[in-house]
Parts: structure tokens; C-alpha cells; sequence
């Protein structure tokens, strides 16, 4: 997944300047945002609202699966996409909303 990938990647980053101080990661994030034009601005807030969300920090903070795929996990993944392609679906908003997100 691309947006969880660049997320770790800007995760690499943020540690490497946390190194040497709040003050200065913060200065340099504030001059990366001063070069951004206009026009890639919402890109950047979409980006940073994810770094600030508990659930996705969750997921790019936890180990990667290392079990074998089993014939019970093939099962449910052509389960799971018949039932999408019949349109079976919850909008992202609507299960943020339940979680109360």
C-alpha cells in the first residue's frame, strides 16, 4: 500500500531528525512546509493527519505477519471479494464514525 509505505518512510525521517532536538525537527518540518507550493498543501495535511492518527501509527507499528497462508485464509479473501464485488460494503466513514473516529 503506497499511503503506508510513504507514511513509514516520513516515520524514517521523523526519527533520524528527533534525534537532535524537538526544536530543530520541528523547524525543519516548518521549512519543508514554506517550500511546498499552495496547490500541494492539502497533500501535505492529508499526510501529516495520518501520521497523527493512532490507528494507522498502529498499523505501520506492528510486525509484519509471518504464518503461512493457510486454505481457510484463501477461503475467506475470495469470500471477502464476492461479497465486494456484490457491493457488500461499509464507506471507511461510516465504520470511523462507529469506532467514534
Amino acid at each position: 500500500m503506497r499511503d503506508a509505505a510513504w507514511c513509514r518512510g516520513v516515520l524514517a525521517v521523523k526519527s533520524l531528525y528527533a534525534e537532535v532536538g524537538m526544536a530543530t525537527t520541528r523547524e525543519r518540518l516548518q521549512e519543508l512546509l514554506d517550500t511546498l507550493p499552495d496547490d500541494r498543501l492539502p497533500d501535505a495535511v492529508a499526510a501529516l493527519e495520518r501520521l497523527a492518527d493512532p490507528l494507522m501509527l498502529a498499523f505501520l507499528d506492528a510486525p509484519e505477519d509471518d504464518e503461512e497462508t493457510t486454505a481457510e485464509d484463501l477461503a475467506d479473501l475470495e469470500a471477502t471479494r464476492v461479497a465486494y464485488q456484490r457491493g457488500e460494503t461499509i464507506p471507511h466513514e461510516e465504520v470511523r464514525r462507529e469506532l467514534g473516529r
